[in-house]
């Protein structure tokens, strides 16, 4: 059996995430999405450009978890070795989290990320190749 490749794992992961998330959170980026695409039809090479650059830098939700799973996680280490062992379950119970979205594409706060409208790489990169398509 061949191993995935690293862009098949990211669209993998993509569509765990979108399958994971309520619909109507789905539809609504998607939606926000092509709000942002037809903003900018017809703006200055410039305009896009700039917007591109944006996207580039734009955090998806993989990242972001990853981030607030990491900081919570050594916040729950550092207070359980400083303060009090009950704090390594925050250490826990974030870790399964992680977990539990790194084989499943869901943990709790995806629902609530997802609402906020973080979206996922493959969304981010709809609009950046639209956008690029656009300037050819």
């Amino acid at each position: 059996m061949n191993s995935p490749n690293r862009a098949d794992a990211t669209i993998s992961a993509a569509d765990r995430v979108r399958r994971s998330t309520p619909s109507h959170s789905n539809v609504e980026i998607d939606r926000q999405t092509d709000r942002n695409i037809r903003r900018y039809i017809g703006a200055s090479r410039e305009a896009i450009l700039a917007r591109i650059h944006q996207l580039d830098k734009e955090w998806d939700i993989e990242r972001v978890i990853e981030v607030n799973a990491s900081s919570l996680a050594l916040t729950g280490l550092v207070l359980g070795l400083t303060v009090d062992k009950r704090w390594f379950a925050l250490s826990g119970t974030v870790l399964s989290f992680l977990l539990q979205h790194g084989l499943q594409g869901w943990c709790p706060p995806v629902p609530i990320l997802r609402r906020l409208g973080f979206r996922t790489r493959r969304e981010i990169d709809r609009e950046k190749y639209a956008l690029k398509a656009y300037l050819t």
